[in-house]
């Protein structure tokens, strides 16, 4: 894009045609062009650019929107698109990246298939914090399984997506890291891959594993050859104060799929509880 913005050449160009030649490039390279000059300010602003970095079907996702909006141009709505906006009855939150115009959607935990969601098992909150007016908390059980699905229809074509759990981890909770969850991801009829992570922060982790050994050792190693091999990876903090566990990832093409999200502990057979699950988000993955 710079040699591009040095060649004078381009400053005798009409302005639509600028436009055009923009709009195949990137939101971020378009902002950037701006700078250049004010032929280039105009076209980098013009509805031309900004209808081909939104989504193809930008129109119905704009007629999901829980709350309705106006704007007056195209970068207007993509710049109000970066930022999360409720969809489907408030069920999903969808947002596009700022650098690439690719699509994000969070599937809130009413949206997730939760085994056996009683009142006995889990309980629907309402937190301050949630992007959703309810989070399902988890009161005690043994069998954990949460599955989201998705279709990639809704999603950016020929994209590698992460799929994270959105969760938080109260401090009563009690049996969550016992044994290593099993965690995939499956697209389609093919079988995906299955690996494990612990419902507990990164920065404990380790500490926890030393303690572990010392205290429990084969005890540990025993419960652990139940499930599946993985690196037994742990939960991360988000910059929105929630923590995620990648699921896994999947490739968006061209066709039609259902994507499959799942985090299970079904095989410690123990009482946990203390888990707290917003959702699942989709995400690009660079």
């Amino acid at each position: 894009m710079e040699g591009l913005m040095d060649d004078d050449h381009f400053k005798i160009l009409p302005e639509g045609c600028v436009s055009t030649i923009l709009s195949f490039t990137s939101p971020q390279d378009a902002c950037k062009s701006s700078l250049v000059s004010t032929i280039f300010q105009a076209a980098a602003d013009s509805d031309i650019v900004w209808e081909r970095f939104l989504p193809v079907d930008y129109q119905d996702i704009v007629s999901k929107s829980n709350v309705p909006f106006k704007f007056s141009s195209k970068k207007e709505l993509f710049l109000h698109l970066c930022n999360s906006l409720l969809v489907d009855g408030g069920r999903k939150s969808f947002r596009i990246e700022k650098s690439s115009g690719k699509k994000c959607f969070i599937l809130s935990a009413r949206d997730l298939h939760i085994w056996s969601n009683e009142p006995q098992y889990w309980h629907w909150a309402s937190l301050p914090e949630s992007r959703f007016s309810e989070v399902a908390v988890l009161r005690t059980m043994s069998w954990l399984e949460i599955v989201g699905k998705i279709e990639t229809q809704m999603l950016s074509p020929n994209t590698k997506y992460g799929a994270y759990l959105i969760l938080k981890i109260s401090e009563r909770s009690y049996g969550l890291d016992s044994m290593p969850s099993e965690i995939s991801v499956e697209v389609g009829n093919n079988q995906g891959s299955t690996t494990t992570a612990y419902l507990r922060l990164a920065q404990e982790h380790a500490r926890k594993q030393q303690m572990e050994r010392l205290f429990y050792g084969n005890r540990t190693e025993r419960l652990k050859s139940r499930v599946a091999e993985g690196d037994g990876g742990a939960a991360s903090e988000r910059e929105d104060g929630w923590l995620e566990i990648e699921l896994g990832e999947f490739f968006s093409g061209e066709n039609d799929e259902e994507v499959k999200m799942s985090l299970m502990e079904v095989k410690g057979h123990h009482l946990k509880g203390g888990l707290i699950i917003e959702g699942i988000e989709v995400r690009p993955k660079h």
